[in-house]
């Protein structure tokens, strides 16, 4: 019965992709803490950490090149890597990309704001006349970006943004609330920053494959050892080892300028 067993195994393996039973994954991403980032050269990170735990379930030695997020989205579109981690789900990303059913995480977009400037906000209107600050290119949703009550402006990384908010350029900034949190400590900004509780919007972002022959069958069993592995402990350590206390996360990273959507 192990034989068997075994031989089972070793033929799923050879099923799933060109590149299996032993031969690397190349998968490019940028800086994006506490998700996937970069810590004395060595990736780090909440679904940094899952997706090779998967890719080693599934057979898959995975390599890692953090570049900026544009070039990344052009090695995947030309085939110059396997994979991109941590984006968003798009239809004009399907003709060259897959993408497995289940999600790595879910991003929340929330407002930060200075203590000593405080704003009453609880709905999009609330903004009325204000300024917020916004990466280049992210998508925070349709009732946000097409709104007329306030004025948006981009700054070129998320800590450029924070620095805005304390010098009073900006009124509030829009980020994704775990890495609103980690940059807040990260930069000694705990006392002085304050996360409204306003969701602007909540997306899904996936481990997006390079569309290659056997690359819908690879995304189908990641999603569904992903989904086995999110119901174990291990799974829930690695949230809490990153999200409990941001001040155990190893690092400040400088967050990529990103010249178009996650």
């Amino acid at each position: 019965m192990h034989d068997v067993a075994r031989l089972l195994c070793l033929l799923l393996f050879a099923c799933l992709s060109p590149l299996a039973l032993g031969e690397r994954l190349r998968l490019v991403t940028d800086d994006w803490a506490p998700y996937v980032y970069q810590h004395d050269g060595q990736p780090k990170g909440i679904d940094y950490e899952v997706t090779t735990e998967v890719f080693k379930r599934l057979g898959f030695d995975v390599e890692w090149q953090f570049l900026p997020w544009k070039r990344c989205l052009a090695m995947v579109e030309q085939g110059l890597a396997d994979g991109v981690m941590d984006i968003f789900e798009t239809e004009s990303r399907k003709p060259y990309m897959v993408y497995p059913d289940e999600p790595m995480s879910d991003v929340e977009f929330v407002l930060f704001q200075a203590s000593v400037r405080r704003h009453p906000v609880t709905r999009l209107e609330d903004l009325t006349g204000l300024t917020v600050g916004t990466s280049p290119g992210y998508s925070y949703g349709a009732s946000f970006s097409e709104s007329p009550y306030f004025r948006r402006e981009a700054a070129p990384t998320h800590e450029a943004n924070f620095g805005k908010l304390m010098l009073g350029r900006i009124d509030l900034l829009v980020t994704d609330r775990r890495v609103g949190r980690y940059l807040r400590k990260q930069l000694g900004l705990e006392r002085q920053v304050e996360e409204l509780p306003l969701m602007i919007s909540r997306q899904a972002q996936y481990l997006g494959l390079a569309r290659k022959p056997g690359r819908e069958d690879l995304a189908r069993h990641f999603s569904e050892e992903l989904q086995r592995f999110k119901q174990e402990p291990a799974y829930a350590a690695i949230n809490n080892r990153y999200s409990d206390d941001f001040g155990n996360i190893p690092g400040a990273v400088e967050q990529q300028e990103r010249s178009t959507q996650r």
